[in-house]
């Protein structure tokens, strides 16, 4: 055991291998030693090894063991050092948590959530905390007297880890994670890995905003210096470019290509078979608010409501100091939302919700698919996801505020936004002309003398066919007759992820 400033180092020889492993954090009761990648638990000043893990995958993240930078806690900003990191997986992929150590040696953790990041704390939970069975996905309940939203319950396990722990599940042991979020923009994450269970509890931060210092210079945050491996399926060039991202397709075959597990594992790929070409082109700039955003990735969606399908399209932003957004294109017009940190106040099955201050109305609820996709997302998204979608409207804007849930079978997501017209993607990405399925066509008075032309015709027909069955149905006629119809439906609907 060593002094260092205000902390205590504790210093022991890992019991696998003999090389030194150091704690900074009294609060850390893991760490992974360096040399033979042994996951120690620390006893008093000896250690005693539990497990080992598998090489950090490289996810090309702007953060690094030795980052430091400053985050609200406790009512006021703060310092703070990144000292370990856990790379986790789950039903829909992998994602990676911090252990950032605060002044005073206490931990919290920075971990991905939606495209942007997360800082959570030990939270002090005063009545038992229930098993995840009883937490049913999409459900509101009580913890400790307020109210919360279950956003998600995964099954997850511990893949790869670095540096200094806080504890948690034995490599490769699945364990059971719910994550409960509020209309206050709240996250408490309750993890199952020990007994007793423990919560952690915190909210949204932006990168740009924690002053991060020390961060990795060559990580790729731009379109520039981007990864490269061979298509698993066709062996073409493919490129990643963003830091976050989970799939990615091929431009040559189309296919979706799964980089959860780092692109110099096995990567999982699947086929698509229809091509669509977006409207807006992959990789072209569009300036929102006075800021730059790159559009990464496309999605082509369906949905079904009372069995009248329709479809939308989907366009993923992104700007290095905001994170994510999404252009959506829906017979409805455009509007540009984000994914929600908190989960508005809602009853499953109700018919309004409200989200900071603002009510909003049901609008639809619907089955949708995704159909095809192309360029970079921030999750593992491929084509046949399925979701349960239900959209609102603020009545309070005159229709322009939406709100969004989402629903699979282990994850609930809120997003919210605004619909904008048409005029303002056109202006931000410098485009004369845009065709979208919410631009209806002009109307012309040549229009209206071709629909009255056209009227005409059909009543003139009509009449020639009436004629023509009752002379073959009268006296002599040779026999019966069939009659059969069909008409035309539209489409209609819109989903803001």
């Amino acid at each position: 055991m060593a002094e260092t400033g205000t902390q205590r180092l504790y210093r022991a020889p890992c019991p696998a291998c003999g090389a030194p492993v150091v704690f900074q954090s009294a609060q850390a009761t893991h760490a992974v030693c360096g040399y033979c990648r042994s996951v120690v638990v620390r006893s008093g000043d000896a250690l005693q090894r539990v497990g080992q893990v598998a090489e950090v995958f490289d996810d090309h993240s702007p953060l690094q063991i030795g980052a430091s930078g400053r985050v609200p806690v406790d009512g006021r900003e703060q310092a703070f050092t990144l000292i370990g990191r856990v790379q986790l997986e789950g039903d829909a992929g992998r994602w990676t948590e911090w252990t950032a150590m605060l002044p005073d040696g206490r931990t919290g953790t920075l971990s991905e959530d939606n495209g942007a990041y997360v800082f959570t704390q030990d939270a002090q939970i005063r009545q038992p905390i229930p098993h995840a069975g009883s937490f049913t996905v999409g459900d509101e309940t009580v913890l400790d007297g307020a109210p919360w939203s279950v956003a998600a319950s995964v099954r997850a396990r511990v893949v790869s880890a670095e540096g200094e722990l806080p504890g948690g599940a034995p490599p490769g042991r699945p364990f059971q994670v719910v994550e409960l979020r509020n209309a206050s923009g709240e996250v408490l994450a309750i993890d199952y890995a020990n007994d007793p269970r423990t919560a952690q509890r915190g909210r949204s931060v932006r990168l740009d905003a924690l002053a991060m210092q020390g961060l990795k210079a060559e990580s790729a945050r731009e379109d520039t210096d981007a990864r490269q491996f061979s298509c698993p399926n066709c062996g073409s060039p493919v490129a990643v470019r963003l830091e976050s991202t989970k799939a990615v397709t091929c431009p040559q075959c189309r296919h979706v290509i799964d980089v959860t597990r780092g692109i110099g594992g096995e990567l999982k790929h699947a086929a698509q078979h229809q091509r669509v070409q977006p409207t807006l082109a992959l990789g072209s700039i569009g300036r929102f608010a006075g800021k730059p955003w790159q559009l990464v990735g496309f999605q082509r969606r369906s949905g079904s409501e009372d069995g009248e399908g329709f479809e939308w399209d989907e366009y993923l932003l992104y700007n290095a100091e905001q994170g994510f957004q999404f252009l959506v294109d829906s017979s409805d017009g455009w509007s540009l939302v984000r994914p929600t940190t908190g989960a508005p106040a809602y009853k499953p099955r109700s018919s309004t919700a409200t989200y900071e201050g603002r009510s909003y109305q049901r609008e639809s609820t619907y089955t949708a698919s995704t159909d095809y996709v192309e360029g970079e997302f921030y999750w593992p998204v491929k084509a046949g996801d399925r979701s349960r979608n239900t959209d609102f409207l603020s009545p309070s804007t005159q229709g322009t505020g939406v709100l969004s849930r989402e629903q699979t079978g282990s994850e609930v997501t809120w997003s919210a936004g605004t619909r904008i017209p048409a005029s303002e993607v056109r202006q931000a990405f410098g485009l004369a002309a845009l065709r979208s399925a919410g631009d209806a066509t002009p109307w012309t008075p040549e229009m209206t003398r071709a629909l009255i032309i056209l009227i005409v015709f059909i009543l003139v027909f009509g009449l020639v066919v009436t004629a023509i069955i009752a002379a073959s149905d009268g006296p002599g006629g040779g026999g019966g007759r069939s009659v059969g119809g069909s008409y035309g439906g539209y489409t209609s609907g819109g989903s803001h992820k």
